[in-house]
């Protein structure tokens, strides 16, 4: 007797399948409608095609936010996991001391991102900021508002300091995770510091260091709060990055049609580079 499987369990994930498809279905299919359409006001569009596509492909200013958006994700990631990873090691593996760095770890990961942005515009003046004022004073020319180099870099320290405990909490999950009798062969073994970092402790943390990556270049790639605070984008244009040109383009500009088209030029490079990494890492693994 052939058994019918019941599937009234599916009914269960309706629900989620409806909000999903409330809450981004149906703003996407929005965004690509108007991605083809020239508007000039409510119920006055023309369909334009592809061209703002074409335009916006060609546009050197989107360009230019492009090149700065890959040079500071590729910064965050090249400063923020290894420094987790160093962070998570250093921490006490139980005890109140754990507890302790646990919070504090936490701590800038519960602020606000527009308050991060205030704090590090206070933090680097130079004339109230304990920061800008300590370079100032050790012989530095100083001044995150006037030059480009030192906005650039006061940017970046910014995401660092308020992202890498998110790195380091995951790396130290993933650290406590391993069994003690891995740490009990190592010693047995007179196994190096180094020896056991590389063969026990690196392996089990893939899992765990493919999300922080995956995280934190999404995250910082679409960053936009903090740096608008800080900078609001200057000098110049040197902190403006894709997330400020396209609100520039669809809030200050009203431009709909060609906001809407970077948009979706702006998800499909996230969702194609977050793929490679995740491909080429797992691939990796896969070889091993």
């Amino acid at each position: 007797m052939v058994k019918i499987p019941n599937n009234r369990a599916w009914w269960l994930v309706l629900p989620v399948f409806l909000l999903v498809a409330f809450s981004a279905l149906i703003p996407l299919m929005t965004v690509v409608n108007y991605s083809v359409q020239d508007i000039f006001g409510p119920g006055n569009a023309y369909y334009v095609g592809t061209e703002w596509f074409e335009i916006i492909l060609h546009d050197e200013r989107l360009q230019e936010s492009l090149l700065r958006q890959f040079i500071f994700s590729g910064a965050v990631l090249l400063i923020e996991i290894p420094l987790g990873i160093g962070v998570a090691l250093m921490m006490p593996k139980s005890g109140i001391k754990a507890s302790l760095a646990l919070i504090l770890l936490a701590i800038p990961l519960l602020i606000p991102w527009n308050v991060v942005g205030t704090i590090w515009q206070i933090f680097g003046r130079g004339d109230i900021g304990l920061f800008g004022w300590a370079l100032n004073a050790i012989g530095f020319d100083y001044n995150y508002t006037g030059d480009t180099l030192d906005a650039w870099l006061t940017v970046l320290l910014m995401d660092v300091w308020h992202w890498t405990p998110l790195v380091a909490l995951l790396c130290y999950s993933g650290l406590r995770a391993i069994p003690e009798a891995f740490y009990q062969a190592a010693e047995i073994d007179r196994a190096s510091r180094w020896a056991v970092f590389r063969y026990i402790q690196l392996p089990r943390l893939k899992n765990v260091l493919i999300i922080a990556v995956l995280l934190r270049f999404m995250d910082s790639f679409m960053i936009y709060t903090e740096p608008f605070v800080l900078t609001g984008g200057g000098p110049g244009s040197s902190t403006t990055f894709l997330s400020q040109t396209l609100t520039t383009m669809a809030v200050g500009q009203f431009d709909l049609g060609r906001a809407a088209a970077f948009s979706l030029i702006y998800f499909l490079i996230v969702l194609l580079i977050s793929w490679l990494f995740f491909t080429a890492i797992t691939a990796a693994d896969k070889e091993k």
